[in-house]
């Protein structure tokens, strides 16, 4: 059988009333809700569904209609990077599915996406047409107030005749492997040295390799190395928090603690598991399927 993770973000992370009926409309659909995620200082929530592909395509486009009419980023502040309501779409193959058939389902959604709300799109990851696209962070740059100034970088949107809709942006629509995001909290105010950490360690900075990271400030008197693991198999957590701590430490600074987003392969628990209690990863009461999935 072919079946499809599917991650997007959306533009809101207070509203409780909009964020349910998010989780309604994709259940709904159709699609299995995993799990869901919201954070108030970032503005910004993550929801994980699975599905066939039919199911996958119908939930993507009842969260869209949800994001494009109750989100208006004109009024939007956050922590956390954006270009639009639906800020990310990224869909990642399971079971029998391949990459070139999540490819092929972004780029249907991304005309819906334009067919139906009038909302454009660019491709990133696997499923980006352009070099320079290919990298999320790059596709952000200059975040939704940028875009409506100054367009897309690298030139029009892949679908849509427009750079944006004008309350809801644009989205980043991808296909991709099973990717980690999780923030470690530093005891600390300093921008600068979260942005320092984070520069230094991701991999397009000569860092780990597959890691993406950011820094971000929380505006409580904290800020984070926000990251993106790509293949926890090459980059496991455990690197990736040990060297975060160190090179905090250096600077006097402690680490407050560390918070998952959305869904975990249960192989990156049982390597952390392994190097941080000495528990061997064929333990029974941690499973053994290393590609199961778990908040």
């Amino acid at each position: 059988m072919k079946l499809y993770e599917c991650v997007p973000n959306v533009s809101e992370g207070r509203d409780a009333g909009v964020l349910d009926a998010m989780a309604r409309a994709i259940e709904d659909a159709g699609a299995t809700l995993a799990h869901r995620t919201s954070d108030a200082v970032h503005h910004r929530s993550v929801f994980t569904f699975f599905g066939e592909r039919e199911q996958v395509l119908a939930a993507s486009m009842a969260l869209a209609d949800i994001a494009v009419s109750r989100i208006d980023l004109r009024t939007h502040r956050g922590a956390h990077p954006r270009i639009g309501a639906l800020d990310v779409l990224p869909f990642v193959p399971l079971g029998q599915a391949t990459m070139h058939d999540a490819v092929g389902l972004a780029h249907e959604a991304a005309l819906l996406l334009w067919e139906r709300f009038a909302l454009p799109s660019v491709f990133y990851g696997a499923a980006a047409t352009r070099e320079e696209r290919r990298l999320l962070a790059d596709v952000r740059a200059g975040e939704f107030e940028g875009l409506i100034e100054r367009g897309h970088r690298g030139g029009p949107p892949d679908t849509g005749t427009v750079a944006a809709h004008p309350s809801a942006g644009a989205t980043a629509v991808g296909a991709r492997d099973i990717l980690v995001a999780f923030n470690v909290v530093l005891r600390s105010d300093d921008l600068g040295i979260a942005r320092e950490i984070a520069r230094t360690l991701r991999e397009r900075g000569g860092g780990l390799r597959t890691l993406r990271a950011l820094g971000i400030a929380l505006g409580d008197g904290r800020v984070q190395v926000s990251c993106n693991i790509t293949d926890v198999a090459a980059t496991p957590l455990h690197r990736v928090v040990g060297l975060i701590r160190a090179m905090a430490a250096r600077r006097g600074i402690g680490v407050e603690g560390c918070e998952l987003i959305g869904l975990v392969p249960r192989r990156a628990l049982l390597d952390l598991a392994a190097h941080e209690l000495g528990l061997v990863p064929e333990a029974p009461e941690l499973g053994t399927d290393p590609m199961a999935l778990t908040p």
